[in-house]
């Protein structure tokens, strides 16, 4: 992450990239395979990292899933801040594919796997047969919007990336109020805020 973000670009070969750190290349194979399996690796890590965060305080656990959600989102996008020259640069022109990177296979595992945790079964509507398939709709939307918040944030230039922490409570707020049948008011809010950061940035 340190080379990335101080040359822009990545090593072009692992023994550059050892020689660089004065260690020996087959030390680097242990690990990895290559450099975009280091990569899942460092995505994947800043995920887990947030998440051991979380658990680790008391008062997450007294959260509804809604706050535990957010909180996710809030504690990730501040670890993806104090890495954003790597993140950017490694996503750069790769914003409008976020959905298809290798890189984030593991990442989005266990986003899923935290989303599966949250128990989501409760909101599903009991209709014989649909079950498996709303539950599935409910954690696939839930990282679509992951990658929506992802792009917002890669574009965002407002202080501390407050725009991002506004559109996290927003869309997630939409999103459980859209579980429980009572959205309108929030999906007009979400609305409203994106509509405006439209036309600013026109």
């Amino acid at each position: 992450m340190e080379y990335v973000a101080e040359f822009k670009t990545k090593p072009l070969t692992v023994e550059d990239f050892s020689k660089h750190y004065n260690f020996d290349s087959k030390t680097f194979y242990i690990h990895f395979s290559s450099f975009t399996d280091l990569q899942k690796f460092i995505f994947k890590t800043i995920l887990d990292n947030s998440i051991e965060v979380l658990k680790s305080s008391v008062e997450f656990e007294t959260f509804d899933n809604r706050n535990k959600l957010i909180s996710l989102y809030f504690t990730i996008f501040e670890n993806l801040s104090l890495n954003r020259d790597y993140v950017a640069y490694t996503l750069d022109g790769l914003e409008n594919q976020l959905k298809a990177l290798h890189i984030f296979g593991d990442f989005k595992n266990n986003f899923l796997a935290f989303i599966n945790e949250l128990g989501f079964e409760n909101y599903v509507l009991n209709i014989d047969g649909l079950e498996n398939i709303q539950e599935k709709t409910i954690k696939q939307s839930a990282w679509l919007q992951f990658l929506f918040i992802m792009k917002f944030w890669l574009n965002d230039t407002s202080e501390s990336f407050e725009k991002t922490d506004i559109l996290i409570e927003k869309s997630i707020n939409t999103s459980f109020d859209l579980l429980d049948h009572s959205f309108l008011k929030s999906a007009i809010d979400l609305g409203k805020f994106l509509y405006k950061e439209q036309i600013q940035s026109r």
